[in-house]
C-alpha cells in the first residue's frame, strides 16, 4: 500500500464543498481542513504509483473550488505501538 499525503489549497468560499468531493473519491481515505497555509490535507492510500497520478492529477485537482496541490509520498508509517516496540527490545 502507498501512501500520499496531499496538501490542497482551495477557495475559501468552496472548502466545505471540495472536502467533501475530494472525501468521496475512491482512494482517499480521510480528508482534513486545517490551519496553515493549506486549506485541505488528503490521504490518499493505493496500490500502485500510477493510481496516485490518477487520484491527484485527474480528479483532486479537477473538483470544483481546488486552485492548488503538493504531494508527498511517505516511505514508512510509524506509530506509538511500533516505537513502543522498538524501544522494548531486549529488554525482557
Amino acid at each position: 500500500m502507498i501512501t500520499a499525503i496531499v496538501f490542497i489549497e482551495t477557495h475559501v468560499s468552496q472548502i466545505s464543498e471540495a472536502a467533501q468531493a475530494i472525501a468521496d473519491i475512491n482512494g482517499v481515505s480521510e480528508v482534513y481542513s486545517v490551519t496553515g497555509d493549506h486549506d485541505l490535507i488528503a490521504m490518499v492510500r493505493v496500490r500502485t504509483h500510477e493510481q496516485i497520478a490518477d487520484v491527484v492529477a485527474d480528479q483532486i485537482n479537477k473538483v470544483s473550488g481546488v486552485t492548488a496541490t503538493t504531494t508527498q509520498i511517505a516511505f514508512r508509517a510509524y506509530s506509538s505501538h511500533d516505537l513502543e516496540d522498538a524501544f522494548s527490545i531486549g529488554l525482557d
